[in-house]
Parts: C-alpha cells; sequence; structure tokens
C-alpha cells in the first residue's frame, strides 16, 4: 500500500493508538508500504501485525521488527517496543479489514479471484502475467490463498495498481464467500471440482457449493469465467449476476455465454508442452463498429509442462479479454509466460539426458492423475527413441482425502500402472495402498515402499540416460529434497534427508 496515516489505518480496523509512554500519536505519522507478519521481512516505514498464539506470539517480536524498521504495529495488546500500537480486538481481522480499505480505495482497480480443485497457482501466475501487459498487476506470491496470505496480497496494492489476483482456496463452507469480502471480484474464475479436500468438504457437490461462493460474490457489472469441460462448474452461470465467459479445450464451448475462449489443433512437443490456436469470440455486441460477433484466432506456445496448462492459460486468456486486453496481446503474453511458482511441474533436463520432473509443491488425486499422464507421454516419446528409457513415479502421501484415503491412493498406484509406468517407489502413511494398486494390475511394473526420503533418491539410481522421473507428494512430506537430488544428480549423498523425517 502507499504509506497511509497512521489515524485513516486506525479508522479502517478500529483500532485504538497506543504511543510509547502513553503519549498520543501523530495523527500524520505515515505507515507503509509494507505490511508484514514475519519480524525478519519488516522494513523501514512498515506495519508489522502481531499475531497472537499459544507456541508463537507475535507480541514478542514486535521489537525485532521495530529493529528492521517497522513504524507501527497492530498488537492485541500494548507492547512498549518504541513505536504505536494499533489496539484491536483480532489482529486477523484487523488485517482483513486493513486490505478490504486498501483495495476498496484502489483507483480504477480490477480484481481477479481464482478458485477451484486444482491448477490455482498455475493460472494465477499465467493471469498475472497476462495482465501485467495492460498495467501495473498485484498478484500472490507461491500459494497465498487463505485467509491470511490473501489479505497480506492485497495490502501490496498502491495509487498504480490497475489489477489485484487473488487466489482463494477453501477448506469447507463458507472460506471462499469470506475472502470475497475481503478483496471483492471484478472477475472471478471457477477451475475445476475435483477431489482436493474432499475428507473436509464430504462430496464434490459440496466442493462445488464452496467454489460456486465466488460467482455468487460478483455483481451484475462482473465477469464469471467458467470451465465449460466441467458440468458442475458449468452450472454455476446459473448462480450469478454475472456476465459469462466460458473456456474449453478442444471445441467451442456449447453452454453459451457473452465470451467463448477456445483451443484447437492442440499439440504437444517432446517434454508435453503445448501449442495451440486460440480462439476468443465476442457476442457482446461491443465493437467500436456495432458488430455483433467477433472471433479472433492467434497461435499460442506453452512453456509449462503437462496438458492441465491448456485450460489454465484458457482461463487466463478469457481474464485478459473480459478486461479489455486483445487477443493478440493475451497470446504473446501466454507464449512468453514463465513458471513463477516453484516445485510445480519443474522440469530439469541433466547433462547426461535424464529428466526429473519436480511436482512436489502439493497433491491431490486430480493434480496426481494430471502429472501421472503428463509423465506417461513424456516416457512414451522416450521410448519411441530408446527402448530401454524407463519411467519412473516417486510417489508421497495426498493429504486431507479422509475415509477415501486409502482408496484413491490405491487407485492412483493402479492408474501409474495403467499409464505405463516402469519403476515406482512409494513413501509415507499410504504408501502401501499405493504399491498395491500399481502391483494389482496385469501391467508389468516394478514397485515398491520405501523408508525415507534418502532411500527413495537412492532407489531411483543410478538413472539412464533416456529415463523420466516424477516427484510428487503433498506439501507436508517435503520432496523437493529427493527431486533435487536426483536432479543434481548426487543421490549418493545424504541430503535428500536421511532422517526419515517425511511422514
Amino acid at each position: 500500500m502507499q504509506p497511509r496515516p497512521i489515524a485513516e489505518i486506525a479508522a479502517a480496523i478500529d483500532a485504538r493508538i497506543v504511543q510509547p509512554g502513553g503519549a498520543d500519536a501523530p495523527p500524520d505519522l505515515l505507515v507503509g508500504p509494507d505490511v508484514v507478519i514475519d519480524s525478519h521481512q519488516a522494513t523501514p516505514g512498515s506495519l508489522f501485525v502481531a499475531f497472537p498464539g499459544e507456541s508463537v506470539d507475535g507480541h514478542d517480536y514486535v521489537a525485532a521488527a521495530v529493529a528492521n524498521g517497522a513504524a507501527a504495529a497492530i498488537t492485541q495488546r500494548p507492547v512498549e517496543a518504541g513505536v504505536p500500537c494499533l489496539v484491536v480486538a483480532d489482529p486477523q481481522q484487523a488485517l482483513a479489514a486493513l486490505a478490504r480499505h486498501v483495495v476498496a480505495t484502489g483507483p480504477d482497480l480490477s480484481v481477479v479471484g481464482i478458485t477451484g480443485s486444482s491448477g490455482k497457482t498455475s493460472t494465477k501466475d499465467l493471469v498475472g502475467q497476462v495482465l501485467r501487459t495492460a498495467g501495473p498487476t498485484v498478484s500472490p506470491v507461491g500459494s497465498f490463498n487463505n485467509e491470511i496470505g490473501a489479505p497480506l496480497t492485497a495490502t501490496r496494492c498502491d495509487e498504480a495498481t490497475r489489477y489485484l489476483v487473488t487466489e482463494m482456496g477453501a477448506r469447507g463452507l463458507g472460506h471462499v464467500a469470506y475472502l470475497c469480502t475481503i478483496t471483492p471480484p471484478t472477475v472471478g474464475v471457477v477451475l475445476n471440482v475435483g477431489h482436493a479436500h474432499l475428507g473436509e468438504f464430504g462430496s464434490q457437490d459440496v466442493i462445488a457449493r464452496a467454489k460456486g461462493e465466488l460467482v455468487e460474490a460478483l455483481g451484475p457489472d462482473g465477469w464469471a469465467v467458467l470451465n465449460g469441460d466441467d458440468p458442475r462448474v458449468s452450472a454455476m452461470s446459473e448462480r450469478t449476476p454475472a456476465h459469462i465467459a466460458r473456456f474449453m479445450v478442444g471445441a467451442r464451448p456449447a453452454d453459451g455465454g457473452e465470451v467463448l475462449v477456445w483451443a484447437e489443433d492442440v499439440r504437444p512437443d517432446e517434454l508435453d508442452r503445448f501449442s495451440f490456436t486460440l480462439h476468443i469470440e465476442d457476442r457482446t455486441g461491443r465493437m467500436p463498429d456495432g458488430t455483433e460477433v467477433v472471433t479472433s484466432t492467434f497461435p499460442v506456445r506453452l512453456r509449462q509442462l503437462g496438458a492441465h496448462q491448456v485450460p489454465n492459460a484458457l482461463a487466463a486468456a478469457a481474464v485478459g479479454y473480459v478486461l479489455g486486453i486483445d487477443t493478440e496481446r493475451i497470446a504473446r503474453a501466454l507464449t512468453g509466460a514463465q513458471a513463477l511458482s516453484p516445485w510445480r511441474m519443474e522440469v530439469t533436463e541433466r547433462a547426461d539426458g535424464v529428466v526429473v520432473l519436480n511436482d512436489t509443491y502439493n497433491a491431490n488425486p486430480d493434480s496426481m492423475a494430471s502429472a501421472l499422464a503428463t509423465l506417461a507421454r513424456i516416457g512414451d516419446r522416450r521410448r519411441a527413441r530408446d527402448p530401454r528409457a524407463r519411467v519412473w513415479a516417486l510417489l508421497g502421501d495426498m493429504l486431507e482425502l479422509g475415509e477415501a484415503a486409502a482408496g484413491e491412493h490405491h487407485r492412483i498406484g493402479a492408474l501409474a500402472a495403467g499409464l505405463g509406468v516402469t519403476d515406482l517407489l512409494a513413501i509415507g502413511e499410504y504408501a502401501d495402498d499405493i504399491v498395491a494398486g500399481a502391483t494389482q494390475s496385469a501391467v508389468d511394473i516394478r514397485a515398491g515402499v520405501v523408508a525415507d526420503k534418502f532411500a527413495m533418491a537412492t532407489s531411483a539410481a543410478p538413472l539412464g540416460p533416456a529415463d523420466v522421473v516424477l516427484v510428487k507428494a503433498s506439501r507436508g512430506l517435503a520432496l523437493e529434497t529427493v527431486a533435487a537430488a536426483l536432479a543434481a544428480g548426487v543421490t549418493g549423498q545424504p541430503n535428500a534427508d536421511e532422517t526419515g523425517g517425511a511422514r
């Protein structure tokens, strides 16, 4: 945020200003631009938010934040640290109120909310890179998609910001709706309704209810960008007063909408990076010459791996178009877009020819299936050149699946075998289920459970020059160390965490 008078911030968050020593705080004291919850990230003039807690209490770190330059702190109780405290009942709610104020006072600011069971972060990165071609854009770093990360991202907006991209995660009903009260969306994107957090929601229909809260928050001048390939998402058009834009892969969306976006001539290269022809059909009748329907087409060549990136790119194209960016500029932005968030299908081509795919940021049944499909396609092309090529899947637990966990892990093992994975190593609580699913198929596959991450890395060595390896699990298993060891070719060293701390 641009630096603001402390009195303005206090009014926005309903805070009582407590000055060191009981003196009156100067109402024109400027605070900002940064808002932080980590004292190490405090900068000159910044606002530190102290979250209370039993094991870690942010109030104990106010002095450290001040030492790093913080000009004020949001606290639940006064803290003597040499700067004013903005004392509130709930610092987390105060952070949300501050973010809401920053967004509400941003001139000419459009807010793009993105939700879905999978693909949010990759899509957020693509949307941000499309929108930056038209104006200053703020989007989350990594996966800041909860009640803390979302408002922190919003506070990065200033007077020049034209676009705010917000990733909206949900662990239950009402979560997306709450995030929409912090950053009311101009455009709402729903990517898919899958199986992520199935243990918390109970069914896909409940997940659809939760994800649809985003389009319900849109006004009549807003835009709902919906995946026409997902029936549960496409049906959300009935839940919003907003304009409708639909996207599909392979064919023009059949369910209708004022803006239709689709991909044709979809083709992968050897490493499963896809190119396609982007079509955008505008049926709004808003063309300057009065034309009612306009269709534009341009080629796109993605740098990100996997077929699942094609619908992500189409969603980003739809967002850009409804916000006024022309199709040619959108296509150029998608073609030049980089993978900004780490550990999401990162590809390393080793000097000896081995390819390592690091998709260790998170995992659920849908993203696991997409990653395995990408691995299989790359493996098929490599085996066509060299029959000795082996296709490795190094997999760990998918968390938060509840009672469905054992069955979903068994299904993933069977899927890996059916897709042509030749070697599978599993780690974690459900490793036995993954291996059972793989070995109970009629397909010949080498599969086994490993005790720890060091064993996983060393068991996948030595690798042949035509081999391709996927490493994937939920964030809690931290398998990026395994992927890094394989990418560097140093699996004989214990830097892949020989302590067995993955569980």
